[in-house]
């Protein structure tokens, strides 16, 4: 629950820089704008601003977006996105605690081919959250089961695999108004894993946690777990499976992304850089089916940090060497096109930004309309001037923004 319901935003604005220690003209220098900016804000006599410079003041101050703009507000609930038809069931699964006696297990080896089966349906679906609300709860339930039932080895196993399970229902949460389900999913997924004493469970389950500490805004926590999940897995490479040498990859460039949201440049290069050496020792081919970790989206990750490093036209110049085509997920091609846009909208280029949300949309019309940036970059452009608004209405139609 929202602790400071009645605050304007320019309040919340004021009390979180006070909080930071720092002047107006501090956070005006750090953001680009002048102290006389940030007073009028402060001070309710301008609009909030939008969405981008949310992330850098949010960023200049260490704290979350909806920190700033209060959960209850449109634009937070804009960034949040829907809810999808499945969460209530998906929901209960997660609050229903198996109890010893509950139903007879399934063997390991058909829980292990479901979960296979789900991942790729993930990745091979254009409506995926549909698809994962409807594999969700039995997938869960019944790994949930097999955790609790089986003994020895045979448990360890079933513990990577419910850990596996919740990293999987995860996803299908992320942007959704559920805040309180994602966390509680994350941690028992790296309990699970922890459980389990198996290396690629514990940096399965230890990568989603770091993307959660990440998009919340708890950025030294992000840092903090990545590094020392890095440093625990980095004695097992010389003799890992290509597996788990791809998680520890996507460790790395977690790290990368982490240091790109607080603006640290030359460490974000410098993480995405070992995360590449890792790629380029991968199988030609190989992808990583948990986070996508694989030679070709090294390109698409160098997007994602120039963006967050505010460099729109670097950004630009990395999407101009992929092919989106050539990543082999639906939705995280959608995702990379998502990237792209935003380093469009940030140069102003509307046109090639309506166009590669289309894009974004053709691919993967559920990740489009969960994606907080695509939402609200959107709306914006229904909002500007009549020039920018030209082919924008029918985007806005389709993700269901207006109808």
């Amino acid at each position: 629950m929202d602790a400071m319901p009645e605050l304007t935003f320019g309040q919340r604005l004021k009390l979180y820089r006070e909080r930071s220690g720092k002047t107006r003209a501090v956070l005006g220098g750090l953001v680009g704008r002048s102290a006389e900016w940030v007073k009028a804000v402060e001070t309710d006599r301008i609009l909030p601003p939008r969405i981008h410079m949310l992330d850098r003041i949010a960023r200049a101050l260490k704290v979350d977006v909806s920190a700033l703009v209060g959960e209850l507000s449109d634009r937070s609930a804009i960034v949040n996105g829907p809810e999808h038809p499945a969460l209530a069931s998906v929901r209960d699964v997660v609050n229903h605690y198996v109890l010893p006696g509950d139903a007879t297990a399934q063997p390991l080896e058909q829980i292990k081919g479901r979960l296979a089966a789900a991942w790729r349906a993930r990745h091979e679906s254009s409506d995926h959250r549909t698809v994962l609300g409807a594999l969700l709860p039995d997938l869960v339930r019944d790994t949930q089961r097999a955790a609790l039932t089986y003994e020895g080895d045979d448990r360890r196993q079933a513990h990577a695999l419910l850990a596996e399970a919740l990293g999987l229902a995860q996803m299908y949460l992320a942007y959704q108004p559920a805040a309180e389900l994602i966390w509680r999913v994350a941690d028992r997924s790296m309990m699970a894993a922890q459980e389990s004493g198996d290396p690629e469970a514990l940096a399965r389950a230890g990568w989603f946690l770091c993307q959660l500490h990440r998009d919340c805004g708890d950025w030294d926590t992000a840092i903090t777990v990545t590094l020392d999940l890095i440093s625990a897995l980095e004695a097992r490479m010389a003799d890992a499976n290509v597996n788990l040498f791809a998680l520890w990859g996507a460790l790395n460039f977690e790290a990368a992304y982490i240091a790109a949201r607080v603006g640290e440049e030359g460490r974000a290069w410098r993480y995405w850089d070992r995360a590449d050496q890792v790629a380029q020792r991968l199988p030609q081919g190989f992808y990583q089916l948990q986070t996508s970790f694989s030679r070709i989206i090294m390109t698409a990750h160098a997007v994602t940090l120039a963006v967050e490093l505010q460099k729109p036209g670097e950004a630009v110049r990395q999407a101009d060497r992929l092919n989106p085509a050539a990543i082999p997920s639906r939705p995280r091609r959608a995702r990379h096109l998502i990237e792209v846009a935003r380093g469009h909208f940030s140069k102003g280029d509307n046109k090639s930004v309506v166009a590669t949300l289309r894009q974004a949309y053709d691919s993967a019309p559920e990740t489009i309309r969960f994606n907080g940036y695509a939402r609200q970059i959107t709306l914006d452009l229904l909002d500007g001037p009549r020039s920018a608004r030209n082919g924008v209405r029918d985007l806005a139609l389709k993700v269901g923004l207006i109808s």
